[in-house]
């Protein structure tokens, strides 16, 4: 299986830190948060991880090179030229590289100790999504849970951790623009076609430089 680390976001609630330095690239103890994932990616038997670019997407490169260091593969799905596409669209624009079998997405800009599976199955659904526990800046959730099944809502919802297991036909409809994730999501929903889990141990959506700062004054226990 391989996986997909997104990091075109612009991070405009990480300005100024993030109008010379890409979110990625923001170190969280002292190392890169995209470099936290790429050692756990290959930790867990990963070999080949995209990573897709815009917003000052040369200093990522130039960083990460070509994942010899980690001893993995690195491929860069560019989009410089059109912008950042958003999470469906720059999913879609990667599954050139990406492939016909399921594959791992985790946002670059959470820091986690989630053990990513190389090995997970699908099956028949699209995709098979990671939840947690609602943090305080979004009380409400994101998704309903009856066992495995994802829904849209419930009495008791949960946060999209940013973490998920895809089928690339989840994508095939979605045009190569700018486009979310969410909507494609709460369709796919709606036709029962998303699992899903809760993940219980840490996680950080590392959104702001107040998360960034409360996260870098806790000890880090990640490995």
């Amino acid at each position: 299986m391989k996986a997909m680390i997104l990091a075109a976001g612009r991070g405009e609630r990480m300005r100024p830190l993030t109008d010379t330095t890409p979110k990625p690239l923001i170190k969280v103890h002292d190392k890169a948060l995209i470099e936290w994932h790429i050692e756990r990616l290959a930790q867990n038997g990963f070999k080949e991880i995209v990573i897709n670019i815009a917003h000052l997407g040369q200093k990522i490169k130039d960083s990460l090179g070509n994942g010899s260091k980690w001893n993995v593969k690195i491929y860069y799905s560019d989009e410089r030229e059109t912008g950042a596409l958003e999470s469906a669209g720059g999913i879609k624009k990667a599954l050139n590289i990406l492939g016909e079998k399921p594959f791992l997405v985790v946002n670059g800009d959470v820091f986690c100790d989630y053990e990513f599976d190389k090995e997970f199955e699908i099956g028949d659904k699209k995709a098979h999504l990671i939840l947690v526990k609602n943090p305080e800046h979004n009380e409400k959730g994101d998704f309903g849970l009856i066992n495995d099944r994802v829904l849209n809502s419930d009495d008791k919802m949960y946060t999209f951790s940013g973490i998920g297991y895809y089928s690339p036909k989840l994508f095939h409809d979605v045009e190569l623009q700018k486009s979310p994730l969410a909507p494609l999501l709460r369709k796919a929903i709606e036709n029962n076609e998303i699992t899903g889990e809760v993940f219980k141990k840490m996680w950080h959506d590392v959104g702001t430089q107040k998360r960034l700062d409360e996260i870098n004054k806790n000890e880090c226990n990640t490995f």
